[in-house]
């Protein structure tokens, strides 16, 4: 009998159940941090600085069901704007899946293991300075930060990296005493 294929292979995003779409989530976390857009040329800079409800270390929403009445610029993700949202970080199943990309070893689809998004380094969980209540408005452009528009190191392989096997390093010792004499003559 064949292995059936994951939903995510053989579904485009519209044709997902609520219960599928929302397992897409691997809660990193990133897109609940707060962004600024450059109202010149439209560029948009993540920051360090959380949402109000962003759970640092769970990496997920703190009311999520009520999220758009309390945080009103919350964005809901659909298939119908996702392809309108630049702000997606990379690692971002929404975006991949959308692409025809598969997921990566970390995310709990994969894994089985809703700890491997964080121990892949991939969620926020240790990198949120504050919540957004927690600084003035004018204060946000200080937190500009690069990461979570980036891939972290590792996170991109399709397997879960081996760890490196301790190296063997040779270490110089000091002559004994009678080798010491022995080279002085």
């Amino acid at each position: 009998m064949a292995a059936q294929l994951p939903f995510r292979k053989t579904k485009s995003l519209a044709e997902m159940s609520d219960a599928e779409w929302e397992s897409l989530c691997d809660g990193c976390g990133r897109c609940c941090l707060v962004k600024l857009e450059d109202e010149d040329d439209g560029k948009i800079y993540f920051t360090d600085i959380g949402c109000r409800l962003l759970d640092d270390q769970t990496c997920r929403c703190g009311d999520y069901q009520n999220r758009t009445a309390r945080v009103p610029d919350c964005v809901r993700l659909t298939a119908d704007n996702l392809a309108g949202l630049n702000w997606l970080p990379p690692t971002c199943a929404y975006r991949l899946v959308a692409a025809g990309s598969d997921l990566y070893w970390w995310h709990p689809l994969v894994s089985h293991d809703p700890e491997s998004v964080h121990a892949a380094g991939v969620s926020v969980r240790a990198r949120v300075f504050a919540d957004e209540d927690a600084l003035p408005e004018d204060a946000l452009s200080d937190h500009i930060v690069a990461w979570p528009g980036k891939w972290p190191k590792g996170a991109k392989a399709r397997a879960q990296p081996r760890a490196e096997p301790a190296r063997k390093t040779r270490v110089e010792s000091a002559p004994s005493p009678a080798r010491a004499r022995a080279e002085k003559s």
